[in-house]
């Protein structure tokens, strides 16, 4: 329970080939993602990948700050993990880890959904804490979902959105 006075819902679905499972503490096969130097550097602004103990530090921090969800897409009868994402007021970090379901819309679908679970929580705004300018993708899937930036930082723009 990352959000005070909130319970976290194990799943949410999205559709009926996307959901949200949440964090139970398992993160092995997420280590492969952030072995991807171009997908660190997106995430993180450098290009070290990352060790086991850095994943589940990452993992721990992001559970202890918001509700940390793995993003499943349904493959046959079964849901697989293709990227994460923590949902917070003050930021919503997402990776889609799985480069072939990068570009198709699913982290829009991600973003859409958390927005709905925020306006259900009765927070009239959500922040992204920073997006590099060189992550284009990000950019562009935050401002397709009405995320405007508010904030220059050192690397990109703080970015935020009413809900």
């Amino acid at each position: 329970m990352a959000i005070s006075g909130v319970d976290q819902p194990a799943f949410i679905q999205i559709n009926e080939t996307l959901r949200l499972r949440r964090y139970d503490g398992t993160a092995d096969f997420a280590l492969a993602w952030y072995q991807d130097p171009e997908l660190v550097y997106l995430v993180d602004g450098v290009k070290k990948p990352y060790s086991r103990e850095t994943l589940y530090n990452m993992y721990t921090y992001l559970d202890q700050h918001g509700e940390l969800y793995f993003i499943e897409v349904r493959e046959g009868e079964t849901f697989v993990p293709i990227g994460d994402v923590t949902f917070s007021q003050a930021d919503l970090p997402i990776v889609i880890g799985v480069p072939e379901y990068r570009g198709r819309g699913l982290g829009r679908q991600v973003i859409r959904c958390l927005m709905d679970r925020g306006r259900q929580l009765g927070y009239d705004t959500l922040g992204v804490r920073e997006i590099y300018d060189w992550n284009t993708g990000s950019v562009r899937c935050f401002t397709s979902c009405g995320f405007v930036p508010v904030e220059k930082t050192e690397q990109g723009w703080r970015y935020e959105t009413k809900l």
